[in-house]
């Protein structure tokens, strides 16, 4: 079905429930992967792309078709995370496997310290405050605009970008002292 995303709610709203399994169709990917990148969990991920779709639904008569649909719905989906997060405040952020790097053309030395890399900044971003995960992954897993990310978060520019540059920083000087735990434990090792 090539219907635009608002004739689709607004056949939704007329009565024509079974069409919105295409918006679902349409957007489920992009649900999934952000509650994904901030939940850190593909269990809570799925859980949580349930009940934005659920949400996203029962909600359809105050979307504002002045925003791009996806960004009203990650607006959705992020804050089901910011609040499953808020309620398991806590506990440590499990890491999964699918990150896995698989490059031929790598030795396996090489393929090791990718994949340790990527381990490191994974961990550091799940180490970041909630309010300064949130804008990372929509920056740089989402790839929006700034103008998306006000969109979605409520903030004024000038926020979006000063948590951007925070949690960069954050970022930083955790790797610089997670390279140099690891330095030191390779001293040790000697």
């Amino acid at each position: 079905m090539d219907a635009s995303d608002l004739e689709i709610i607004n056949q939704c709203m007329g009565g024509n429930i079974g069409i919105f399994e295409h918006l679902v169709d349409r957007y489920k990917k992009l649900v999934f992967n952000t509650a994904y990148r901030m939940m850190g969990n593909r269990e809570e991920a799925e859980d949580v792309t349930q009940e934005a779709f659920i949400r996203i639904y029962n909600s359809l008569s105050r979307y504002n078709p002045q925003f791009k649909f996806s960004t009203w719905a990650l607006k959705i989906t992020t804050n089901l995370c910011l609040d499953n997060l808020r309620k398991r405040k806590g506990d440590h952020l499990p890491i999964d496997e699918q990150f896995n790097i698989c490059d031929d053309e790598l030795t396996p030395e090489e393929q090791y310290i990718r994949k340790e890399n990527q381990r490191l900044v994974l961990d550091a971003i799940n180490k970041l405050p909630e309010k300064y995960k949130e804008f990372i992954i929509l920056f740089h897993h989402r790839n929006l605009s700034y103008q998306e990310i006000m969109d979605i978060t409520g903030e004024s520019l000038t926020i979006v970008k000063n948590r951007l540059y925070r949690a960069r920083q954050m970022l930083k000087e955790y790797l610089i002292n997670a390279d140099k735990e690891g330095e030191k434990l390779w001293n040790a090792s000697k």
